[in-house]
């Protein structure tokens, strides 16, 4: 839960950045746009102002070639007997073109000029007009597409989205690792949680250096708490045998037979409960380092005291670098608590992509689904389907589960086709 939640704050992070890059390209891109129309509004009026004043000098020298040499790539010039515009339309456009033409060439204020923008077939906007020469005819003039961005715009608008791409790459990456320290402490707070004891790295800003330092003492404090915890009982649960141990031979001291049985039983019982009780304290503070460890073999010294209750299958190797001790502490509890409630126990070992799976299954009463979580807490027990006469104390599988857990592995349960329980260990793996 708390590794999604550090996944969702990443998340929510990482749009926020998005979101506010792509507001500033879109806002810069319109701001490009409103500049380039302007910019080319005095364009176009620039570049008509000069067109008349150069026409109507050219015409005065050469009538007849005026349209030829004043034509080019974007202006379209004829010398016609007619307007292509009879009157200017009342537009702020024009008006506002008209103005520019006009500051840019004020001679042309004694000229009869009418401007218009109309629309061609491939849907541009092309600024027209005409204006009358000294001979009474009409110079008529057409620029093309007024509304189409002009290099520089343009070119500014692809710098700014380049630009805005690249820093929202660097944005992320710097998010990314501006959020590593929390990433790594979520993980280690989920891997707490488990039992395991983690050295966190005191890295990154103050704060979480400091909620680092904080953690790492927590964690010493916590461990010292259950290892002082699981060592008290342990010495309370060794102290127990004395008084034990003369209770067995004031038993066999016992001239009836049926009750120094009965007594005998009650020491036996004690004791056991006793080993159980240690295994599952000493679960809590179990230290290992990782080895290699040969499954098979393991396995194999595991169920050979069990004689035919347990089958095992498994490939020709099965090496793998993990802790000793904890492995098989857990699969012995494991494997004994399926032949205590089946008849057989089927141990198969296999390995996806890497990660190492023991499963075990018996053929006995099984669990009810919602029953999984409760037999990882100590001392429950199923009175439907094993009665309190069945041996056992309810601490076999709650010991292999803390020991799993400490290490960086698991377990968990399923029902069989036919029945019976069927565990699936997930081995803990040493980097």
């Amino acid at each position: 839960m708390a590794g999604m939640k550090s996944l969702r704050l990443s998340a929510y992070a990482a749009v926020l950045v998005v979101a506010i890059g792509l507001l500033q390209a879109i806002a810069s891109v319109s701001f490009y746009r409103s500049i380039d129309a302007h910019t080319l509004r005095e364009d176009h009026a620039r570049r008509v102002a000069e067109l008349l004043v150069v026409s109507e000098r050219v015409f005065q020298s050469q009538p007849d070639a005026t349209a030829r040499v004043m034509t080019s790539n974007h202006l379209q010039v004829a010398v016609a007997t007619r307007p292509s515009v009879s009157r200017q339309a009342a537009s702020d456009e024009l008006t506002d073109l008209d103005a520019q033409i006009l500051r840019w060439e004020p001679s042309l204020a004694d000229k009869a000029i009418h401007l218009a923008i109309v629309r061609t077939q491939a849907d541009r906007r092309d600024f027209i007009g005409s204006m009358q020469l000294a001979d009474g005819r009409w110079l008529n003039f057409q620029s093309q597409d007024i509304s189409s961005m002009w290099p520089i715009a343009l070119r500014a608008t692809w710098m700014t989205v380049v630009t805005a791409a690249v820093c929202l790459a660097l944005a992320l990456v710097a998010l990314r690792v501006l959020t590593l320290p929390l990433r790594r402490m979520t993980q280690a707070t989920r891997m707490i949680g488990s039992g395991q004891r983690v050295a966190i790295r005191e890295t990154g800003p103050t704060d979480l250096r400091n909620l680092a330092h904080s953690m790492n003492e927590m964690q010493d404090r916590i461990a010292h708490l259950v290892e002082d915890q699981a060592r008290s009982f342990e010495a309370i649960g060794h102290d127990l045998r004395t008084p034990l141990a003369r209770q067995k031979v004031a038993a066999e001291l016992v001239e009836d037979a049926e009750l120094g049985d009965l007594l005998l039983g009650s020491v036996a019982e004690m004791e056991a409960l006793l080993d159980s009780l240690q295994s599952f304290l000493r679960a809590q503070h179990l230290r290992s380092d990782p080895t290699r460890v040969d499954l098979v073999e393991l396995l194999q010294a595991l169920t050979t005291p069990m004689g035919d209750c347990a089958r095992l299958d498994f490939p020709h190797e099965a090496v793998v670098r993990t802790y000793r001790e904890p492995v098989q502490l857990a699969l012995a509890a494991l494997v004994e608590n399926a032949c205590r409630y089946g008849q057989q126990a089927y141990i198969t070992v296999q390995n996806k992509v890497g990660v190492w799976t023991v499963i075990i299954a018996d053929d006995g009463p099984g669990i009810p689904d919602h029953h999984f979580k409760d037999v990882l807490e100590p001392f429950f027990r199923l009175d439907e389907a094993r009665g309190r006469t069945t041996k056992g104390f309810g601490l076999g599988i709650p010991t292999a589960h803390r020991l799993l857990a400490r290490f960086g592995g698991g377990l968990s349960f399923s029902r069989g086709e036919n029945g019976g329980l069927i565990v699936t260990v997930r081995l803990p793996v040493a980097g």
